[in-house]
């Protein structure tokens, strides 16, 4: 009996050696290795001449190693306590500068051997540029003129690029930087036991709040994060290489420069600390300097923002968005609530834009109020300004023409803010006398605006004029079918010169120069080749179908390489998606994105399936409707089948997909979406969610487009939590997470949960959990073994099941 029982024990432990050794890292099919793995084409920044171009190329996937390196999560951050930045970057490797006229390309000397680098920003005269390179142990401030590309490194101490603001320029030889004042300094120790309990407490007052991750939770937290975030700012002459303080040690959020030059505009985190929201809502201190350090104005002395109201039409009580006009030499503007920020109480007007004057003015002034709630301004001249305003509960959304001397506001559009086709765009800036971008008014008093271009057709992106007296408005160029072009930057817009960036699906994305004046064909500036050969050959479709209520949707299809539906028959199918919430059927149900963009590949896209087999409709859309006074969600869970059935019907229709061998999947509110899909109908053979939240009284304060609270509308967050459901979750699930996810909401537990659910029920599921990944993923090996546990799950649960008969009816 001892004998048989050693037995048994040493079969177990060597099944338990087996399952561990098992848990290595695996890779996908060379295909999709092959995919992921490309080197993209390099990213493009234009000096504002356009007369030479950097050419910056993306670093790779980093280790996992990498990621493993020292991190601490506190206020709402993550840092690297070595070198005083984030901890999680995506940094670029080469830098080249093109020169636009010639063509000749040129590569940068004096360069770290190991670039890491960061935050590329252009000097004002656009000469040259700065950027952050992060080493092991400190950040480091380096500058390249574009004259000789040559980069040189310019400070004397080491940045801090924990939080905020890290660097700013004054002018082309004077650069404001925030130094990292306890670098080389020991970090506070952690105490052997705490000196009491963490306390917090309520008296009384609301404070409602997200799911907010990393926060501040001891008071030994509230010291790292003081440790790490305090700044010194210097100001660097470039010339002599002197450097000057400015002020005193705080923590900055942020500091600009007046467009004089004349003063320093800083915000600066104050205590008590927050242990309910991010270091982004604790108090801060809006004050003016002049450039010797002493105070000229304090603009705001901004409290914490606990308990500030929460709904999507609601804003801080207090001044927000505090900025230069970049029209005027000296003016600070701002905006403060004229309803106390509840965006769902009645009031005639809702915000109020204040102005201060530096050089003339004590006190700021009131100078314009807004029906809706405040968006945003472009400056432009004395004459020209657009402001604008809207409102989340009816989706509206306004652009008015903005006096800047009156503040007098004539509006310009009105439409819904989910209305694409109806979409103005964004005007077209230039650099002013102060170097700053504003609005670009012509000689005829016309501005330029671009636009995506939404129609029925799908993007097709333009360059419109609109007559500022007139309104009239007139399409000067748009894309041609078959292509996705649209404008990058207008050279000059009086002659209509202005540089695009083209695609096709089968054409490399490339810059090209147009000329509206002249017939003539367009001219290259850069000739990228096709990262992605492996994708030759794969067909790309935009889609239309609609579903059974009458709204029309779209997807992207994706077949094989030498697919014909003829001899192969349907294939099996997946479909990824995202769900969007939407007040009118009719806004629902424009077109959205282009049939002829090129198919660029990132770690989370499904197109890979496509080369082992599979149609693949991607951006399968998931509009879900609450017209009048329904909110969308009160029928999310109807509105998500009517969605898939008309998804996989569609395909079914064409006779590429296979209706009975269906997977399904999404990343985060789409991972939501595959668990209620799964809980709800039996239209799918398996699921894929990645990062996904699925108990909604997890996130009792509001999800996504949900502004209701659990406690005012209970039903809707126990209804749409899968959780709720996954006695009847039998569908196989495949369950993905970052182990340090830092979304709101997205917690891992969430995940983990689940898992548990479903296991505990008998359904069929799979949870792996990637080591040091946040809500985007970056770990080569992760990344890599993320595709392989998918690409296992699709072939045995989706290709490998038996073709049933029957049409995928819901089954509540």
């Amino acid at each position: 009996m001892k004998k048989l029982l050693l037995l048994v024990c040493m079969v177990g432990f060597r099944f338990l050696v087996i399952a561990q050794e098992e848990a290595t890292y695996q890779t996908p099919p060379k295909e999709i290795m092959d995919l992921v793995m490309a080197r993209p084409t390099p990213m493009v920044s234009f000096n504002a001449k356009a007369d030479h171009m950097v050419l910056i190329q993306r670093a790779s996937m980093p280790s996992v190693e990498e990621l493993a390196q020292p991190e601490y999560r506190i206020a709402g951050l993550r840092m690297n306590p070595a070198n005083f930045g984030g901890s999680r970057q995506t940094y670029f490797n080469d830098l080249q500068v093109k020169e636009v006229a010639t063509g000749k390309t040129t590569a940068i000397t004096g360069l770290p051997a190991d670039l890491r680098g960061t935050s590329m920003q252009w000097s004002p005269s656009q000469q040259r540029f700065a950027f952050l390179q992060y080493s092991n142990s400190g950040i480091d401030l380096y500058t390249v003129d574009l004259l000789n590309a040559t980069a040189k490194k310019v400070n004397q101490h080491p940045l801090n690029d924990v939080l905020g603001t890290s660097f700013i320029w004054q002018n082309d030889s004077t650069i404001i930087y925030k130094a990292a004042v306890n670098a080389g300094k020991k970090e506070p120790a952690r105490p052997a036991a705490p000196s009491g309990p963490v306390i917090q407490e309520s008296l009384g007052k609301a404070a409602a709040s997200r799911t907010y991750q990393d926060l501040i939770k001891s008071p030994y937290d509230e010291l790292l994060f003081e440790h790490f975030s305090k700044g010194q700012l210097y100001r660097l002459q470039l010339g002599s290489g002197k450097e000057e303080k400015l002020g005193e040690e705080a923590i900055y959020r942020s500091f600009s420069i007046s467009p004089n030059q004349e003063f320093l505009l800083t915000a600066i985190l104050e205590k008590p600390f927050s242990y309910l929201v991010p270091w982004s809502g604790f108090p801060t201190t809006y004050a003016v300097s002049n450039l010797k350090g002493e105070l000229v104005k304090t603009i705001a002395n901004n409290p914490s923002s606990e308990g500030a109201p929460i709904g999507f039409d609601d804003v801080v009580p207090y001044p927000r968005g505090i900025n230069w006009r970049d029209d005027q030499p000296a003016t600070i503007y701002y905006v403060q609530a004229l309803d106390n920020g509840k965006g769902r109480v009645k009031s005639e007007f809702r915000d109020g834009v204040y102005c201060i004057d530096l050089m003339k003015e004590k006190e700021p002034r009131l100078f314009t109020k807004t029906s809706k709630r405040f968006r945003g301004i472009e400056w432009g001249n004395d004459q020209v300004a657009l402001l604008y305003e809207g409102m989340n509960a009816n989706r509206s959304y306004r652009i008015n023409l903005l006096n800047p001397v009156t503040g007098k506001l004539d509006s310009l559009q009105e439409r819904s803010s989910n209305d694409q086709y109806n979409d103005l765009g964004q005007p077209i800036t230039t650099r002013n006398q102060y170097g700053r971008n504003v609005i670009q008014v012509l000689k005829n008093g016309s501005i330029l605006l671009t636009s995506n271009g939404a129609s029925e057709k799908g993007d097709l992106p333009l360059l419109r004029s609109m007559n500022l007296k007139t309104r009239a408005v007139k399409d000067l160029w748009r894309c041609q079918e078959g292509y996705f072009e649209y404008v990058v930057r207008v050279l000059d817009a009086e002659k209509g010169v202005f540089i695009t960036r083209r695609e096709s699906p089968t054409e490399t994305p490339n810059y090209y120069v147009r000329n509206l004046t002249k017939k003539i064909a367009p001219l290259a500036l850069t000739q990228f080749t096709n990262p992605y050969a492996q994708l030759e050959g794969i067909s790309k479709e935009k889609i239309k179908y609609k579903r059974a209520d009458g709204i029309d949707l779209t997807a992207t299809l994706y077949l094989p390489k030498g697919y014909d539906k003829t001899k192969d028959g349907p294939l099996p199918l997946l479909i990824w998606a995202y769900p969007r919430e939407y007040k009118s059927a009719a806004d629902a149900a424009q077109v959205r994105g282009s049939q002829y963009t090129f198919p660029t590949i990132s770690y989370g896209s499904p197109i890979f399936w496509a080369t082992q087999g599979y149609a693949v409709m991607d951006n399968a859309e998931m509009p879900i409707v609450g017209e009048g006074n329904k909110e969308p969600n009160d029928a999310f869970i109807p509105q998500l089948y009517l969605n898939a059935h008309a998804a996989i019907q569609a395909a079914a229709k064409m006779g590429v997909g296979d209706s009975t061998r269906v997977g399904v999947g999404g990343h985060s509110y789409g991972a939501f979406m595959t668990a209620n899909l799964l809980a709800h109908t039996n239209l799918f053979k398996a699921g894929i969610a990645r990062s996904g939240a699925y108990n909604r009284t997890l996130t009792p304060f509001g999800f996504q487009a949900e502004e209701r609270t659990y406690w005012q509308a209970p039903e809707v967050y126990f209804n749409m939590s899968p959780f709720s459901f996954a006695n009847k979750i039998k569908t196989p699930i495949l369950l993905i997470h970052g182990e340090m996810d830092n979304n709101p909401g997205t917690f891992p537990i969430q995940s983990e949960r689940l898992y548990n659910a479903i296991k505990g029920h008998g359904g069929t599921t799979r949870y792996i959990s990637l080591p040091y990944e946040s809500h985007g993923y970056a770990g080569k090996e992760n990344i890599l073994h993320m595709l392989w546990e998918q690409h296992q799950w699709l072939e045995k649960f989706v290709k490998q099941a038996k073709s049933s008969t029957g049409d995928g009816k819901k089954a509540f």
